[in-house]
């Protein structure tokens, strides 16, 4: 049955507005999903609603059927900063949730351990995060919220703080993690290349408020390389198509000074 997402509407009391207005979505199990469009159009608030973190104003999410109405270990959320918990080490980081579902302190270990060996961190286990890079940090969130098994990863700009190279290395390497274990993923970007390189279907959102304006299907074989013919005509059709919307949102600003 997957993430369904039926007529999300999300108005903040301080404003009366709308941010996000009848968002109606299907997401399949297994499938690559990232969302993309102009700042302020409520991609946060979106995963937030499908975390558990917010309420809609209006309509409902269920997976599997079942009302999503708090925050649970089906879904796992990774932010734009990796949010360790920095008195523990790397592997006690990753251990943290499954000691929570109630895991043994062995399965603890087997779990955290193998988890950071698929993400190349096995040696740094004993490290605190503030001897690891931006880059490892996340490595290590990531670690941890797959380490839980939740059936969808919910991933807010992860990259964001990260260099180009840095960047790079972790989407190759979220690619590779996604082909083996085939989590159902939402993933926000502002990046439309990011986009490319990893979704099945992209939602393009409006701004003004939040809507889905568009969405695309991404039939590029994989692994995807952004200096291909194929990606580059795709990466320019749809950053064309993001420019009228945020004309449009800076226009609407205007109207309403």
């Amino acid at each position: 049955m997957g993430l369904v997402l039926d007529n999300i509407t999300k108005r903040f009391e301080k404003t009366q507005r709308d941010t996000l207005q009848d968002i109606t979505l299907n997401i399949g199990d297994g499938e690559f999903v990232c969302v993309i469009g102009p700042s302020g159009c409520g991609k946060t608030t979106l995963l937030n609603i499908i975390a558990g973190l917010e309420a809609p104003t209006e309509g409902c999410v269920t997976l599997d059927g079942v009302p999503i109405e708090d925050a649970g270990p089906d879904r796992a959320v990774i932010f734009q900063e990796s949010a360790l918990f920095p008195w523990l080490t790397v592997i006690e980081n990753v251990r943290f949730g499954l000691r929570l579902a109630g895991k043994n302190k062995a399965q603890q270990d087997e779990i955290a351990l193998r988890w950071l060996k698929m993400v190349q961190l096995a040696h740094y286990k004993d490290y605190r995060p503030h001897q690891l890079s931006g880059g490892m940090k996340q490595r290590v969130a990531l670690a941890r919220a797959l380490a839980l098994d939740s059936k969808i990863l919910l991933m807010d700009e992860p990259f964001a703080a990260l260099d180009k190279q840095t960047r790079n290395k972790l989407r190759e390497e979220i690619q590779d993690l996604w082909q083996k274990t085939r989590k159902t993923v939402f993933f926000i970007t502002h990046s439309v290349e990011e986009a490319i390189f990893f979704a099945d279907r992209i939602i393009m959102m409006s701004a003004n408020p939040g809507k889905v304006k568009k969405e695309f299907k991404i039939d590029l074989p994989r692994p995807r390389h952004i200096e291909a013919p194929e990606f580059i005509e795709l990466r320019a059709d749809l950053l064309g198509k993001i420019r009228i919307e945020v004309d449009k949102s800076v226009e609407q600003e205007y109207r309403n000074d």
